[in-house]
């Protein structure tokens, strides 16, 4: 355990799956969106993508802070080839639905640590397999129908309906909701912090 005193902790996100992995294990953090706008960055390598992302989001969040430890993170799905994010609109959940059934894809995300006490930064990724069901027209359009894929890296949320349709996961199930916390835990090692000292119950 550090002497100096435990930074705030700040997430530069607002996205409530990574608020609720968060809180599931103790950590109530500081919400502080970054509203980065992502078409500034145009990368092809997906693990450099998701590294600059989470590094910018983190930047503009910790450039209006005088301390703290900030968190930003930025997902994206790699499948033959191709890097998805959001989807635009439903027609193109749809159309990415058709081409991911029964395909395996990569869920990157990059983790961002910024310690403004330290003048530390860490910038991380980490990469999980998502095996995807052969699910008909009918599932995808009903599925698409909710609105969910509509806000979520790769078409699909794990934690919500879209768990119905993922046959499994190989590497870190966290990290495909959005943050990897096992990542997280060893990235605050590096910094010196004991994770279980933010914990707020």
């Amino acid at each position: 355990m550090m002497n100096k005193k435990m930074p705030n902790f700040i997430l530069a996100s607002a996205s409530p799956a990574r608020l609720r992995l968060l809180q599931n294990v103790g950590i109530n953090p500081l919400v502080l969106p970054s509203n980065y706008d992502e078409s500034q960055v145009n990368i092809s390598d997906p693990k450099e993508l998701v590294k600059t992302l989470a590094l910018r989001k983190g930047e503009t969040v910790a450039a209006q802070q005088t301390e703290g430890l900030v968190l930003s993170c930025d997902s994206v799905l790699a499948m033959e080839g191709e890097i998805y994010g959001k989807p635009a609109d439903a027609a193109e959940a749809i159309a990415r639905w058709q081409k991911m059934r029964s395909k395996v894809g990569e869920l990157l995300t990059g983790h961002a640590l910024i310690d403004l006490q330290q003048g530390k930064t860490l910038v991380r990724y980490q990469v999980s397999e998502v095996y995807f069901a052969d699910i008909s027209d009918r599932q995808i359009a009903a599925y698409v129908a909710t609105g969910e894929p509509l806000k979520c890296a790769g078409c699909f949320a794990l934690e919500g309906k879209g768990g119905l349709f993922i046959e499994k996961i190989s590497g870190c199930y966290s990290n495909v909701i959005g943050l990897s916390l096992p990542l997280l835990r060893r990235m605050l090692d590096e910094l010196g912090y004991n994770v279980t000292d933010f914990w707020s119950f």
